[in-house]
């Protein structure tokens, strides 16, 4: 799913992708020696270059400039205990301000110049329904001077 809009009347900048997957949590990183950190979660770095690819691929111009509005729908895999009449809220890890960081460290450079630019971030995590993939849709936004006060 892609949809990159121009309005050049009101210079509103949308860049709408879903990257398919099981999100993965920006966690801690750890001290290896000879000042080097890696991070302690072995998922994170393939889901960061999964995010970055789908995003170069739906967005291939530079960075956008400005203030930017973010909307993540996080859907994680469905556990196979997990009801099929109903679904539960997704109240279990992993916490969705990592999963929000690991997106964001993905899209700096490729979506963004730098994450400082986010002036609104609206994110939601949730179980898969019965058959559906689990993944995260993005939606950003580039928002004009009014937009940006009323943020």
């Amino acid at each position: 799913m892609a949809d990159l809009r121009a309005d050049r009347g009101a210079e509103t900048v949308t860049v709408t992708f879903w990257v398919p997957g099981q999100p993965a949590a920006q966690g801690s990183k750890r001290h290896v020696g000879g000042g080097r950190l890696v991070e302690q979660s072995k998922a994170v770095g393939p889901w960061r270059e999964r995010v970055a690819w789908t995003a170069r691929q739906h967005h291939p111009g530079g960075p956008l400039q400005g203030p930017i509005s973010i909307r993540l729908r996080f859907v994680m895999h469905r556990p196979a205990a997990t009801p099929k009449r109903s679904t539960p809220p997704a109240v279990k890890r992993p916490d969705i301000d990592k999963m929000i960081r690991a997106v964001f460290d993905a899209l700096t450079h490729v979506i963004w110049l730098d994450d400082s630019q986010a002036v609104e971030v609206h994110a939601s995590k949730r179980l898969a329904e019965v058959g559906e993939t689990p993944g995260v849709l993005v939606e950003v936004r580039v928002l004009t001077n009014e937009q940006e006060n009323a943020a």
